[in-house]
């Protein structure tokens, strides 16, 4: 592990007492820890275990909250430059431009932590400690949280693992701690591995799951490899244990993973922070219930080596104490652990001792960043497929369609902040073509093979036109009269992207809303509520409530059945939960069937479908009340497209014109040919605020595709193994004995690339240089990313191939570059089952090199390796 030194800052005294240690910023951040726990009282040290700490005022100490997300971007935290979601980056193959991504991100997350701090008292979303990479194996494209994630690779989740490291605490790409003007060596930000560990899915069942029987070799060459280099080479200062059992242990209580893997073998420093609600789970009903109570449940996560508690848990520590169910010296090490943190930040100290401080406002949602946020989406695009269809000739008549075309909220994915302006495809289409080149046929949804043809215009407001009335109220209270009051013409359409409020007056979050009108129908039938949210949402009518869910999207359960001529009343109230993370979209009318051939003869005249399809963060993700075929609490029980699409896309071949398919998701999906029968397919994955205008580069030829898949893409799910089990046997592109649709590296360009023969020549003392040649054959200019693998034949029970290495070359047309690839004692580093640890072993392997790990593309040479 890579040491920080502290530099003498001139002369410095000897502490006249210990007493004083703890304000002497010239001390070391552990001598100051130490010294000001001596000083406090237990109720105090219990009070700062907890997410929430409040104020210690005779020390000195200020509130802090240590909830902070920056997923991709600052999130949750109103204005902020929106990156593609992780899994999007993992595409790129591109750590140096990760790092770049995430050095911008502590940028802004700095500069706002400023600027609330002279707001006054910090609240949750606006500190330094970041819980953030994600670095769990995406092993299963069932898993709703896969998305936050780098992929199904550990070699390539490492990697971009220690660049998100890196970029947030304010260390140099290559590692090295970079101190700038910064005399006292603060830290920017703190970055949190999570979740850790053995953790992907399913959400509906993480907090009672009991990952048991892990095969050794699948926990140390799976899943704990990217834990183990961002603890030992990017110095992470966090680690999140996860909800999850691990061998009858909940992760928060488990010795074996906090204390003889993660302090004791990889030699952990920082704090270990459990996830929200994670210590309840120790004892409430339906979950772990590993512990009687509260009491025990605390003792036992602090004996484990949690440090702090994201809840309200800890709170009983005190009485665990005076029970005897925990010394109290215990608490100190965890309390100390807590504070040293506080000082590496230089949030104990004045702002004039730390250079972070000085990072300006106008970094917010600059230029730069904006430009940064395109470039990564460009960059994690996937040609998936194409037979010269792409890029679009000039003049080519483009018909758009499907459920997300312009749907910007998709784009954003989740855990994410609000930009002050997001391009989706159509609005990227539209800006660059001319009127008479586009086309474009709003209202598919994802799931649903019925549109609503709106009924807005029968309703009556207060001032007798059609509309609502809206009110807010500027907490969650509602008992008081409104401070806000606003009529609406229009269907319901809000967000806080860019730190929008939703009415002159109301706050960015924390507030309360409702809407009502009168609505008087023309006929008799059922009408239908098309309803999005992210917060939690009520729709009630004449009284009765017929709808309450949160963070979803909902139609087939908002129906109520009307008389023509018979007044009702609406009432849609809405309760914002995620302080400043709030949407909602609403409308409601008639539902009826989509109408394809009405679609089609719009399209009559266009030269090529341009179908904008997949899924969306409103259907996977964390732990969520989704109500649709296919989808169970934020995993997928499927991983084909859903059927109306399938069934749109049928019908739109059938019509004989060019089909060009956009896949957004953030999982794989089974886009055969038969299920998707276009002429060329790009996965855009959830692309960020910038994701129009990169996939409109890419479709108009103004930026040649690059990205790689990250994950295997399957031909069905029957070809998946039980979700539930976590043995690596036939997952992945490790395991996988079958054919894939698409294999994990995949990803096609514009120009034709050619590999040539390698050679490996040994360095003087140890280790060996592989180089690869790689032309461009084409008359496009392009960037392929070259992929090391390795095999070791002699392991039947091992992986059939791992990635090792992999590097980013541009080439001009014609152009041949020579790659070089150093192979050293990680290279070769595999899974010893005499031992139950992978460390460097001697023997024969096969060294494969190409475009992707399809095994027809791959090229390979022997090589016996000998330490």
């Amino acid at each position: 592990m890579r040491l920080r030194f502290l530099p003498l800052v001139g002369a410095l005294t000897v502490m006249s007492t210990s007493a004083q240690v703890y304000k002497d910023p010239t001390a070391t951040p552990q001598q100051r820890a130490e010294s000001i726990v001596a000083e406090m009282t237990l109720p105090e040290k219990v009070s700062l275990m907890q997410h929430q700490s409040p104020a210690i005022e005779r020390l000195g100490i200020k509130n802090y909250n240590w909830w902070n997300e920056a997923l991709h971007g600052v999130g949750r935290a109103g204005l902020a430059t929106v990156f593609p979601q992780p899994i999007g980056m993992a595409a790129s193959f591109d750590d140096r431009l990760l790092y770049d991504v995430f050095t911008a991100t502590s940028d802004e997350a700095r500069a706002k932590n400023q600027l609330w701090k002279q707001a006054g008292p910090l609240d949750i979303y606006k500190g330094l400690t970041f819980w953030t990479p994600n670095v769990n194996i995406y092993r299963d494209p069932r898993w709703g949280r896969g998305h936050e994630t780098y992929g199904e690779d550990p070699y390539l989740t490492s990697r971009m693992g220690l660049s998100v490291v890196r970029g947030l605490q304010g260390d140099s790409f290559e590692g090295g701690l970079y101190r700038g003007d910064n005399p006292l060596n603060y830290y920017k930000l703190m970055a949190c591995a999570k979740h850790y560990a053995v953790h992907s899915g399913p959400e509906w069942s993480r907090h009672s799951f009991n990952a048991k029987n892990i095969p050794a070799r699948d926990l140390w060459e799976t899943y704990l490899p990217a834990f183990q280099a961002l603890v030992e080479d990017g110095d992470v200062k966090q680690v999140m244990c996860a909800y999850n059992r691990f061998e009858d242990e909940p992760c928060c209580g488990s010795n074996q993973l906090l204390q003889t893997i993660l302090r004791d073998e990889w030699g952990f420093d920082g704090v270990v922070v459990s996830d929200c609600g994670a210590i309840g789970d120790f004892y409430n009903g339906g979950c772990h219930q590993t512990e009687p109570d509260e009491r025990h449940a605390a003792a036992t996560g602090v004996r484990a080596g949690t440090d702090l508690e994201c809840g309200g848990v800890y709170g009983w520590l005190v009485d665990a104490v005076s029970n005897g169910l925990i010394d109290e010296k215990e608490i100190d090490k965890s309390v100390i652990r807590v504070m040293k943190m506080r000082y590496q930040l230089g949030e104990m100290d004045d702002d004039a001792l730390v250079s972070w401080t000085k990072i300006p406002a106008d970094v917010i949602d600059s230029d730069e960043h904006k430009a940064l946020a395109r470039r990564m989406a460009q960059e994690s695009m996937v040609l998936l497929k194409n037979d010269g269809t792409l890029p679009f000739a000039k003049g080519t008549k483009i018909g758009l369609i499907g459920p997300n075309a312009a749907d910007s909220i998709m784009q954003w994915g989740n855990y994410n902040g609000f930009p002050s302006s997001t391009s989706t495809l159509y609005s990227a289409l539209k800006e660059r073509l001319p009127e008479s080149e586009l086309v474009y046929i709003p209202g598919l949804d994802h799931t649903s093979d019925k549109v609503i043809e709106s009924f807005f215009s029968q309703t009556q407001a207060s001032n007798g036109q059609p509309g609502f009335d809206g009110r807010f109220w500027n907490t969650n209270d509602k008992s008081k009269d409104p401070d806000v009051t606003v009529y609406y013409p229009n269907p319901l359409k809000f967000s806080s992207a860019g730190a929008t409020v939703w009415a002159p007056g109301v706050p960015l979050g924390g507030f309360a809303a409702e809407f009502t009108t009168k609505f008087t129908p023309k006929q008799s039938g059922e009408i239908a509520f098309s309803a999005q949210s992210i917060g939690w949402l009520w729709i009630e009518i004449n009284g009765q409530g017929i709808f309450w869910g949160a963070n979803m999207k909902s139609v087939e359960a908002c129906k109520y059945q009307v008389e023509a001529g018979k007044t009702y009343d609406i009432k849609i109230a809405y309760y914002c939960t995620e302080h400043d993370s709030d949407a909602l979209t609403l409308d409601f009318g008639s539902q009826k069937p989509l109408d394809v051939d009405a679609i089609l003869n719009d399209l009559a005249d266009v030269d090529v479908i341009l179908f904008a399809g997949g899924i969306s963060p409103q259907l996977e993700g964390e732990e969520m009340p989704v109500r649709v075929e296919g989808f169970h609490g934020g995993d997928r029980d499927i991983i084909e497209l859903p059927a109306v699409q399938r069934n749109i896309l049928a019908k739109l071949r059938e019509s004989g014109k060019k089909l060009v398919f956009v896949n957004y998701s953030g999982s794989a999906v089974a886009l055969t040919d038969d299920a998707v029968p276009a002429d060329a397919v790009l996965q855009a994955w959830y692309p960020g605020q910038a994701g129009g205008d990169a996939v409109a580069d890419v479709l108009l030829g103004d930026y040649n595709p690059s990205g790689k898949l990250p994950v295997t893409f399957y031909t069905s799910t029957s070809e998946l193994p039980d979700f539930s089990d976590y043995s690596m046997k036939n997952r992945t592109y490790r395991y996988y004995q079958g054919s894939p649709l698409y294999h994990f590296g995949h990803g096609l360009s514009y120009s034709d690339f050619k590999f040539g023969k390698a050679k490996i020549k040994n360095k003087k003392g140890k280790g060996a240089v592989l180089t690869v040649p790689v032309t461009n054959k084409s008359k496009v200019a392009g960037t392929e990313t070259v992929q090391i693998y390795i095999s070791r034949p002699a392991d039947v029970d091992g992986p059939t191939m791992q990635l090792r290495d992999f590097a980013r070359v541009d080439l001009r047309p014609g152009e041949t570059k020579k790659v070089e690839f150093v192979l050293d004692n990680d290279t070769f580093s595999w899974f010893d089952p005499a031992n139950d640890e992978v460390l460097p072993l001697d023997g024969e392997y096969i060294i494969r090199y190409g475009s992707s790990s399809d095994p027809a593309q791959l090229q390979s040479l022997p090589y016996t390796f000998k330490q």
